[in-house]
């Protein structure tokens, strides 16, 4: 399959995050938006590997690994995020009982 299926799939799904996330008030769908972002970069750095592994050919067996171990330094961070996210919107909703974004805006004054 040629690389620019995956680019345009990867432009895609990166710009509904962007939308989503400029958009909605909602905390866990900006997470949710924040998160399909991440999963855009990570199809195009593993497209991207892929096809230079292709492009190398035999010369050097380990060319698709580089874009996989971001991919999964990525995958860990994104976990670390979620679970520290989900905790403050949990606090923000037993504080406040609410988890529209747009209220926080209101508590400085």
């Amino acid at each position: 399959m040629p690389i620019n299926y995956y680019i345009f799939l990867s432009v895609t799904l990166f710009c509904i995050g962007v939308a989503g996330v400029l958009t909605r008030r909602n905390a866990i769908i900006i997470f949710m938006c924040v998160e399909l972002m991440l999963n855009a970069v990570n199809l195009l750095l593993v497209a991207f590997s892929k096809m230079q592994f292709h492009a190398l050919g035999a010369s050097r067996p380990q060319a698709g690994i580089d874009a996989q171990i971001f991919v999964f330094f990525i995958m860990v961070v994104a976990a670390a995020e979620v679970s520290v996210g989900l905790a403050v919107i949990v606090m923000m909703y037993r504080n406040t009982h609410s988890i529209d974004v747009n209220f926080l805006n209101r508590l400085k004054h």
